[in-house]
């Protein structure tokens, strides 16, 4: 008499979103992006800043004096891009981490002179893979 057959596969569920309790300075001038973001990133545990240009980041860090681990940036924006923000940003912070947002940044100069503290994810991405960056970028390299 033969034996049992293999037990067959049950769907697994999704493993539940990485929790943070980390301070990310989210800015990005596009209304939705930011918007969808910024419910990602407090749904996961994150303490959020956001503002909607590299200008107002800026007078955001100096008000509140806000100790952010990660930056999470749009690139292209109106005044300040995203690289100029990061650049004055991690100049003043030691330890920051850059996550690029936009549809241009397989391009490796965009991160060049940041290191390994800095990463990127083209849009449009789903919350998952935001949610799953953001906790990539924090513990690379720890």
């Amino acid at each position: 008499v033969p034996g049992p057959g293999p037990p067959a596969e049950r769907a697994r569920p999704a493993p539940p979103a990485a929790r943070g309790s980390e301070t990310i300075l989210l800015v990005e001038d596009d209304d939705e992006v930011r918007a969808l973001a910024l419910r990602v990133l407090q749904a996961t545990g994150y303490t959020v800043v956001d503002a909607s240009s590299g200008e107002q980041a800026l007078r955001a860090v100096a008000a509140y004096e806000v100790a952010a681990d990660l930056l999470a940036t749009g690139v292209v924006m109106p005044g300040m891009g995203g690289r100029e923000l990061a650049e004055r940003l991690t100049a003043v912070t030691p330890g920051l981490r850059v996550l690029f947002l936009s549809g241009h940044t397989d391009d490796a100069a965009l991160r060049a002179g940041f290191g390994p503290a800095a990463h990127s994810l083209p849009k449009p991405f789903t919350p998952a893979e935001f949610a799953a960056k953001v906790r990539e970028v924090l513990d690379a390299d720890r």
